[in-house]
């Protein structure tokens, strides 16, 4: 909420109708109403009120309504698109956690490969460098520079050679077992009841941020207490009777109708409206392949990428974590949900470079009143991850999928324009 007044917005933001740790979800037992607060009622509800609350103030109706979320917030946008297109003329979406129904069961699902900790197959967290280490290895030089950053992680074909295990196991390789269960973690998820595709897997060079969801005795909160209080109403699910058939469960109940898996969009479209959706390569926590797949499911129904193109782009971000942050110096911030404010709660846009050519929300503006597509955002890091005082480490165009960022051959590689689209 932070920029937006900075920006000279009017902003509104919303706690979704509950007020809990991160992971606590036992907020929604047996609580239907906190559940479609949660699901949809309360940015609809806040989008409403906030609306009505500007225009009362200001004594002038509102010209053009924005939104700007990552994660479940990246959710809560496409659902209100899909639900009220008339709420939003344009939105900024990022990493969004769309398929409820899904990617909950799928935290359990994740959660499950690497359990239990005394099983051959358990990979401990000391190896999670090890692995990252040797992916960086074999995949950053895909993109023609070796930078660290994994740019084309669909192109890698990683070989589990040189980390694994060549006598005893130990601390720095991996024995056969644990590599099968980092081959589930990348692989999707089939069901074992009928066969059908139910999620998206890791992608090579998020295994950084696998300790959020692989090191512990059982499955992460998100999963385990999303089937316990949010899917069943029942605090004493024991995780280990996990099965597939949960998922179809949850697509046939939906608890507060909060999955956002519709694709026709045409009213928001019709009226107008622009959506810039974006999504760090290095997401260890929504997979990445999870905004690319509700992406190419668009363009299916709008019968084509430049239809699409038209209203709605994909920007994919090298390097960069869940909405934000970076391990490898990648550039990161384009002036999205919470970016800047992770560094410094004075923090907006993007420090330094407050303008349409690097900050989405303002390049996005730009698209729905002057008509100008976004055919580039340019990101950047600094020297200091959290401190832009420390001054700029790398910046480099973002392109709208499929096209990607190319190095030029020439030119300081950390320069944007050392890189075209393409």
């Amino acid at each position: 909420m932070g920029p937006g007044p900075h920006l000279g917005f009017a902003t509104i933001s919303t706690d979704t109708g509950h007020n809990s740790a991160t992971a606590d979800i036992t907020w929604a037992l047996n609580n239907i109403d906190k559940k479609s607060d949660w699901g949809w009622r309360a940015i609809h509800g806040s989008v409403q009120l906030g609306k009505k609350l500007t225009e009362a103030y200001y004594g002038s109706p509102v010209r053009y309504s924005y939104y700007s979320g990552c994660s479940t917030g990246g959710r809560q946008g496409l659902k209100e698109i899909q639900t009220s297109p008339d709420s939003f003329d344009g939105a900024l979406i990022g990493a969004a956690a769309w398929y409820t129904s899904h990617i909950n069961n799928y935290v359990v699902k994740l959660g499950m490969y690497n359990l239990p900790v005394t099983d051959p197959k358990h990979i401990p967290l000391a190896l999670f460098s090890v692995l990252w280490a040797e992916v960086i290895r074999q995949c950053d030089g895909i993109d023609g520079v070796v930078d660290y950053i994994v740019s084309s992680p669909e192109l890698c074909k990683f070989d589990y050679t040189p980390i694994r295990c060549k006598g005893s196991p130990s601390s720095s390789c991996f024995t056969d077992a644990q590599i099968g269960t980092a081959k589930k973690i990348y692989g999707d998820w089939y069901s074992s009841e009928d066969g059908r595709w139910l999620a998206d897997g890791l992608t090579y060079s998020s295994e950084d941020q696998w300790y959020l969801y692989l090191n512990g005795t059982a499955p992460q909160a998100f999963g385990v207490e999303y089937v316990q209080n949010f899917l069943l109403n029942d605090p004493n699910w024991d995780w280990t009777t996990f099965n597939d058939s949960l998922v179809t469960y949850a697509e046939q109940h939906d608890p507060g109708n909060s999955t956002a898996d519709q694709v026709n969009i045409s009213p928001f479209k019709d009226r107008g409206g622009k959506i810039i959706m974006y999504h760090g390569q290095s997401d260890g926590i929504v997979p990445t392949k999870n905004s690319e797949t509700y992406y190419n499911r668009t363009i299916d129904y709008f019968g084509g990428l430049e239809t699409t193109t038209d209203f709605f782009r994909l920007f994919l971000i090298p390097g960069m974590q869940h909405c934000g942050l970076t391990s490898v110096g990648a550039p990161w911030n384009i002036g999205a949900a919470s970016q800047s404010t992770t560094m410094a709660t004075n923090m907006w846009s993007v420090p330094g470079f407050s303008d349409k050519k690097h900050d989405a929300l303002l390049a996005l503006v730009d698209w729905v009143e002057n008509g100008n597509a976004v055919d580039q955002i340019v990101a950047t890091s600094w020297n200091s991850l959290l401190n832009p005082y420390s001054g700029v480490y790398a910046q480099r165009p973002l392109c709208p999928w499929p096209k990607k960022a190319k190095y030029n051959g020439v030119g300081y590689v950390n320069a944007a324009q050392s890189w075209s689209c393409a």
